[in-house]
Formats: structure tokens, sequence, C-alpha cells
């Protein structure tokens, strides 16, 4: 592969992993949803959920779907799948046609998520694979950033919206995924044939007896509920502890992925100075503080403190166990991929788990799951290789 070919690729991959972010769209979509079906709580939140829920499902029969067509074919399939999520909100927005719409964004990106990473590592050698991926992950958080600003625009007709309101988002990300998809599948990218036997749904899980693949597996367990928890809990505490309406308190998020993407942007350059380790313990510590923070803080300088600090310590945590992971088990990426990415699935036991706590003690219980999940991010420190 030639240095400007390898250039187009690169360039390929990353605005697939803008595409990737097309999936943090459904926590603002399922507000406008609930808005104009008068949903209750519970049908507002299950909307999100359903993402969440199809990792469990498809990631690791990704995996070997990938040895079995390759990885370029895989992220083809999950950019199809994806584009034909954003065209069911075009024709309405009932209930059923938006649950429909969001399966499929959650199944298309389940198979985004397990055969994208893997395909950086064609084109990316080994000592950068690391930095690569988070600055993937930065231009993701671009579009996680995005999603709600458009979809504000469209409601206030800030921009044309064609008489679609706040859905005119799917049209705009649907053209991006077109340019994407026909990009990519016209970009040459050489990968190694699968030797031997291809792995089963069995085998993939039998690489969970490594013991670090397993600790990999759950830390990507608690960078999701981290991610997922702070997200639904920083609103709550400035509602709970400021006495801020909900409008008053949404910045919260916006907050949170403001200094995520900078936390992304930021890590791409960063790691190329210092270990993988050291950056991973000052962002698990930089989590620890923050939730700390966030547990006793009682003004709105303290709680926008903590949860800045969450967004940018959390920004790098997924790349640089994903990455480990990858070196863990070189001979079996696809497969660790697929277990890495089923990991995903933490964005829905976190926040349950967080439901009964904070029933039992009030939101401070929902940021006690989280610090217990930072803890665990401190101990896999330990775990990392120099």
């Amino acid at each position: 592969m030639t240095k400007n070919s390898n250039r187009l690729a690169f360039f390929a991959v990353m605005l697939t992993f803008f595409t990737m972010g097309f999936v943090d769209l459904v926590g603002a979509a399922s507000n406008h949803v609930q808005a104009d079906l008068g949903l209750t709580e519970s049908q507002t939140y299950f909307i999100p959920s359903l993402v969440f829920f199809w990792f469990l499902i498809f990631s690791v029969p990704t995996s070997t779907l990938m040895n079995k067509i390759g990885r370029k074919k895989t992220v083809l399939v999950s950019l199809g799948v994806t584009l034909l999520s954003l065209v069911l909100p075009l024709f309405g927005n009932g209930y059923w046609l938006m649950l429909a719409a969001f399966s499929l964004l959650g199944i298309g990106n389940a198979i985004m998520q397990t055969s994208l990473n893997p395909l950086v590592t064609n084109i990316i050698s080994g000592d950068k694979l690391a930095s690569s991926l988070t600055f993937g992950q930065f231009v993701k958080a671009i579009a996680s950033f995005m999603a709600p600003l458009i979809m504000t625009w469209g409601a206030v007709a800030a921009i044309p919206a064609f008489g679609l309101d706040w859905r005119i988002v799917f049209v705009i990300y649907g053209i991006i995924g077109v340019i994407a998809t026909v990009l990519l599948g016209l970009t040459p990218i050489r990968e190694e044939p699968v030797v031997g036997k291809t792995s089963g749904f069995k085998d993939c899980l039998c690489l969970l007896t490594n013991p670090f693949v397993l600790l990999c597996f759950l830390g990507i367990m608690c960078h999701v509920g981290i991610d997922v928890g702070t997200n639904t809990t920083a609103p709550k505490l400035l509602m709970e502890r400021l006495g801020w309406t909900l409008d008053q308190a949404a910045f919260a998020t916006s907050l949170y992925f403001i200094f995520r993407t900078i936390g992304c942007f930021s890590g791409t350059f960063i790691l190329r100075y210092i270990s993988s380790k050291r950056f991973f313990l000052i962002s698990s510590a930089m989590i620890v503080l923050a939730m700390a923070l966030m547990g006793i803080g009682h003004s709105q300088l303290e709680l926008y403190i903590g949860i800045a600090m969450v967004g940018f310590g959390n920004s790098n945590i997924f790349p640089i166990i994903f990455s480990e992971a990858l070196k863990a088990e070189p001979e079996h990426q696809n497969e660790v991929s697929g277990l890495m990415i089923m990991g995903l699935f933490g964005g829905t036991v976190f926040p349950l788990i967080m439901g009964f706590a904070s029933d039992a003690i009030g939101v401070l219980g929902a940021v006690i799951v989280m610090i217990v999940g930072a803890g665990y991010l401190m101990f896999y420190t330990s775990k990392i290789s120099h």
C-alpha cells in the first residue's frame, strides 16, 4: 500500500468513526419523541436501553463474521444497517417506528464498533495504535456533540428542516453516512487472511479464560457504565443540590461531552509522548477525584468541575483498554474485539444498579456506584504492561 493510499484509507476509516457517533443521538432524540408523543418516563428510557442491549447480542457473532468476510466488508455491512436506521424516522415519529429505527441503529453500531477498531490495525503500526484509536474516538465525539445541536436547530427552525422538525438530523447524518460508505467501499485496504478454522461463539467466550482479557472486558464495562451514568446523573445532581429545573440542569450533559471531546483530541497527542500505562493512571485518578467532588460538592462550580473532570478522564479509557486487549491476544484480534464491544453492555447494567442505589439513598447512591467502577479502573492500571 502506497503512502497516499494509506492516507486515503485512514481518512475513510476516520469518517466511518464519525458515523459511529450517530448512536449517541438516541439520548436527545428520545426526549424529543417523549415530547411529541407524550410518553411516560419508562417508555422514554426504554428507547436508549435498546441500543446497549444489541451490543450483548451482536458483538461476538460479528467477530466470527469478520473471520469469514473480512473486517472492511463487515464495516460496510454495519454502515448499511446504520443507513437503514436513519431512513425509517423520515416516514414518521410513531413509537414503534422509532423503536425499530433505534434497534437498527444499535445493531449497526454494535457491528461497526466490533469491526472498525480492528480495521485500524490494518493501516496503523502497533506503536501508534492507541493514539490512532483515541483520535477515532475524538472524531466520534464530534458527531455525538453535534447531534443535539442539530436537533435543536431543526426544532426552532434555525436551519431548513423541510417539515421534519428535529428529525432533520437523520437527513444530515444519512448524507454523511452515504459518503462514508462509498469512500470506504472504494478504498483498498489490505487484510491478512484468516488461517485455519474460524472461531465460533464458544471459542470467542473461551478467550475470557485469559485473566488479562477478562480484566479488559470488565474495564470496558466500567468505562461505559461511568459514561452513561454521568450523562444520566449529572443533571440530577444539579437539580437536587441547587434546586434547578431540568432545563437549567440539561447543560451538564453537554458539559460532559465538551470535555470528553477535548480529552479525546488531546489524548491523541499525549499518548505519543507518555506511556499508555501512565496516561491511564492519570485518567483513572482524575475520574476518582471527580466522583468524590460530585459526591460532596454542593456549589455549581464544584459540580461543574467534577463533571468536566469525568468527561476528560473517561475520554481515553476505552482506546487504551481496547489496544491492550488486542496486544494480549494477537492471534485472535477479531474475537477479542467482539468481546470488548460486548462489554459496552455495561451501559445497561450500571444504570440499573444506580437506579436501585438512588431509590435507597438519593443521587449520592448513583455516584457511589460509579466510584466503585472508577476504583476498578485504578486497579486495572497495575495490570497494563509498560
